[in-house]
């Protein structure tokens, strides 16, 4: 065992390609699809709650400066992860990455941290499609009955277990496996439904913003940054920092663009600009968004579960309209989300397979479709169970923080490859380099630090479940440790 041992960047490049040299999936997006992609897996339901909760608790109306700085730590990250996409462009993502910069060992864990980020995550976002759904159908008098409307277990705050009745929460088992109907169906098929859905979202969202724009009353931006209550984090800069860290969440899912690096057309320009287009779009959502909401209402009035809905609704029945809007981005935009986070999570599930650290029939792709059918059934049906069974408020703390190490541990490997390989092909280059890529492990680091000591808990024991996880199977079954075994017999 090696956990140090690295896959050199021509051997996953060969990788991508059949013995003939032809492509092993079909390359289904172009820069305007896969910037869908990002933006798709990045506007979600942090833009419906978190705004509202991070003013009210943390921020004031300076949660737009949260925005901008938890959108300066993804920038400096997909900077280093437009670089390595470039050189590296392939199915895995981070795992990919990380296994061609620190090895073997590291690639497992941040690819263990990515299943926070792609799986758990979507089933959450199932669970929050399945609660606005159960809303608009109880505004038309239908009512699901209880036992299909919620999981039977749950979390207090104590974090202590108790049923709450329910048998199932059917609408978020469903709307995911609509989603893995629509991977099984193929990479253009995907490309397709996810592009027309965020064409809608973002159309939209802009109407929404401009319905509103026209009743913000400015008295409400004032004082633009509430003074600290004497506890850090709430308001002041404090409270700005811890915001950001939260609204981190807000942005998951940009850095799904570089899980089709096998999929994408000429990949080595698509991606770096889509990453960063797709950033680009996110945070100007965010902000006139923010700015928009903290203006329709007093910011200490936002701890709601739907802060945009109640914004508007002050706002009167002129933008009755709009409210219905927000319904239609919330059930439909949400759909992307999830369907994004399963086509990540089943690449990087692929390229694990492939690498021998997870069995083989992971990396088998279905003859007609091209996709790593078998894979799509486990992941989705795994992450319907966990939406319609399990308690998810615990792991959505983790979320955050495991995609935030796997953000530094990318922006890490630009260091590495710059320093081990520095002629190396390099078709997009990060601007300044080692130091864009140094700030984007602090940036990531600083994040990860304004979390509470409870969750650094619980990402430690996600951490030594993986770790045991690897020394028992992935290790043994490592391909490049069997190449390698054969190669000193020979």
């Amino acid at each position: 065992m090696n956990p140090w041992a690295r896959k050199s960047i021509e051997a996953l490049r060969r990788d991508a390609v059949s013995a003939t040299g032809a492509d092993l999936m079909p390359r289904a997006f172009g820069t305007f699809a896969l910037t869908c992609v990002g933006v798709g897996s990045t506007i979600g339901a942090g833009i419906f709650v978190l705004t509202g909760t991070v003013a009210a608790q943390h921020t004031g109306p300076a949660v737009i400066v949260a925005f901008v700085l938890a959108g300066f730590a993804c920038l400096m990250a997909g900077l280093c992860y437009a670089e390595l996409a470039s050189m590296i462009p392939v199915a895995g993502s981070a795992y990919s990455y990380t296994y061609a910069t620190l090895g073997e060992g590291a690639a497992w864990l941040v690819g263990w941290c990515l299943v926070l980020e792609y799986l758990f995550s979507g089933s959450m976002v199932a669970i929050g499609w399945s609660g606005y759904v159960q809303s608009a159908l109880r505004d038309v008098g239908i009512t699901l009955p209880d036992a299909l409307a919620r999981a039977p277990l749950d979390v207090t705050a104590n974090s202590a277990m108790v049923a709450t009745g329910g048998w199932i929460n059917l609408p978020a088992v469903l709307v995911t496996l609509l989603c893995m109907a629509i991977l099984l169906a193929g990479s253009k098929t995907s490309a397709g439904v996810n592009t027309t859905i965020v064409t809608l979202k973002v159309v939209a969202i802009v109407l929404v913003v401009i319905a509103g724009a026209a009743y913000v009353d400015t008295a409400h931006w004032q004082p633009f940054l509430p003074p600290n209550t004497g506890t850090s984090g709430s308001f002041g800069w404090s409270g700005v920092l811890r915001g950001s860290a939260i609204l981190f969440y807000a942005y998951l899912g940009f850095d799904a663009v570089s899980t089709l690096g096998q999929e994408t057309r000429n990949p080595q320009r698509t991606i770096p600009a889509s990453l960063l287009a797709s950033l680009a779009v996110s945070t100007a959502l965010y902000v006139m968004v923010g700015l928009v909401v903290t203006g329709l209402v007093d910011y200490r009035e936002l701890n709601v579960p739907d802060p945009i809905y109640f914004a508007l609704e002050r706002a009167g029945p002129q933008v009755a309209w709009a409210k219905r809007l927000v319904g239609f981005v919330a059930i439909c935009g949400l759909v992307s989300v999830l369907l994004i986070a399963l086509m990540a999570q089943i690449r990087i599930f692929y390229a694990m397979g492939r690498d021998g650290l997870l069995p083989g029939w992971f990396a088998r792709l279905n003859a007609k479709t091209a996709v790593p059918d078998r894979t799509t059934l486990l992941t989705s049906i795994a992450a319907a169970l966990a939406a319609g069974l399990l308690p998810l408020s615990l792991l959505g703390q983790l979320i955050s923080i495991g995609t935030l190490l796997a953000f530094a541990v990318v922006c890490a490997g630009v260091v590495v490859l710059r320093i081990t390989q520095p002629n190396a092909p390099r078709p997009f280059r990060t601007p300044l380099g080692l130091w864009t890529a140094g700030a984007g492990v602090l940036s990531c680091t600083w994040l990860m630090l304004s979390l509470p000591l409870g969750t650094w808990v619980r990402l430690l024991s996600w951490l030594l479940i993986g770790g045991l996880i690897y020394l028992l199977y992935g290790s043994r079954h490592s391909a490049l440790r069997l190449a390698a075994s054969s190669s000193d017999t020979r």
